[in-house]
């Protein structure tokens, strides 16, 4: 596989290259903090207007405009235990008519937790959420903390693509009864589109729009509409995969990853029936964020899929067909990236937990 590591050094003594600047092979890009001290953030909406959102894990939802911080009143109250809790955050494409935003959450459910999407109304001043509606709550729930996806995407038709973990249950992401370890679509009332590809089907639950997934923590749109996701393997086998509906992605069936004791995951590396990826990492890179870029200040990056790591601390540029790991933009910066996003002007927006702030990435620097 073809890695072309993007050397990086932060030494101002060395007079090499400035700590707000990072070289890419396309040249050097400007680093800019656009707010810190945060507490475990997940995810990014950059809004139309002005300002942006950004979830924190434990239940906080903040809004920040020119370096100003508040925190949004009306959030529905969430399990925040272990991987679980206040998760992703998109931002409604007619927002300004509507002031929607989509939330992802961990819901408590008597004594389990699970799955949840709220749509609510952002205040004018940014700092409440009016008209929240829970539109989605995946059954049945899990006692578990970990393996929650949890990414929210709008489709080009409105509708809600949306990834669930399968909570550490590994033969529930075969289980069609439940809707771990699948990709979900909604419209955006939560009722189910009628061309979701099990609709009656009784055996599947008709929210369901692919099955077979770990850990889904990355997903984002291209161009044509397609959905792509970044999913967790176990140890090796992270996953980017292109989503289609009815199909089944494998997992714990087939894995290009081993159990942490060692043992051969399920059947192998391939079955029939069962989807390859269109890349995966080993070792793993454990991948979160992922966004599909436009284009619109990078011209030459049009098209390339950016994936954030967990484990290894930089944000991974694929592209080619095979897809590819071309680069790995690399930086103090880049502490366990969580989210990738791309701004309505072009800008690359990503979230640092390590350093606990959200960078805003462009073209230019020393």
């Amino acid at each position: 596989m073809l890695r072309i590591f993007t050397i990086l050094f932060f030494s101002i003594k060395a007079g090499l290259v400035s700590a707000d600047t990072l070289q890419t092979l396309s040249g050097p890009v400007q680093i800019e903090p656009m707010t810190r001290n945060l507490d475990e953030p997940w995810a990014i909406g950059v809004l139309p207007d002005k300002g942006f959102l950004v979830t924190e894990r434990n239940g906080e939802l903040l809004y920040v405009l020119d370096g100003q911080t508040k925190r949004v009143k009306g959030v529905p109250r969430v399990s925040a235990k272990g991987q679980g809790g206040l998760l992703d955050v998109t931002i409604a494409r007619d927002f300004l008519e509507t002031r929607e935003i989509f939330l992802t959450f961990t819901k408590r459910q008597f004594r389990k937790s699970g799955n949840a999407i709220a749509v609510a109304k952002l205040s004018e001043s940014g700092d409440r959420l009016t008209k929240v509606r829970i539109i989605f709550e995946a059954v049945p729930g899990g006692r578990t903390g970990k393996h929650f996806g949890s990414r929210v995407v709008e489709a080009q038709d409105g509708t809600l693509l949306v990834t669930i973990g399968d909570r550490g249950d590994r033969p529930a992401a075969q289980d069609t009864s439940n809707h771990m370890g699948s990709v979900i679509r909604v419209n955006r009332n939560g009722t189910v589109p009628d061309d979701n590809p099990f609709v009656g089907n009784e055996d599947v639950r008709p929210e369901i729009w692919s099955i077979g997934h770990r850990n889904p923590q990355g997903a984002g749109l291209d161009a044509q509409g397609r959905l792509w996701i970044s999913e967790h393997g176990a140890k090796g086998g992270d996953e980017v995969n292109l989503v289609q509906p009815g199909l089944n992605y494998g997992w714990p069936v087939i894995s290009y990853g081993v159990h942490y004791s060692g043992e051969k995951i399920g059947e192998g590396t391939a079955k029939a029936g069962m989807e390859q990826p269109e890349h995966y990492w080993d070792p793993s890179m454990a991948p979160s964020g992922l966004m599909v870029y436009s284009g619109k200040l990078w011209p030459d990056w049009k098209g390339n899929i950016f994936v954030g790591s967990l484990k290894f601390d930089y944000i991974a540029r694929l592209t080619g067909s095979p897809l590819q790991e071309v680069e790995q933009i690399k930086g103090p910066e880049t502490i366990r990236v969580r989210d990738v996003v791309e701004a309505p002007d072009g800008s690359i927006w990503f979230i640092s937990v390590g350093e606990g702030a959200v960078y805003r990435m462009t073209p230019g620097g020393d």
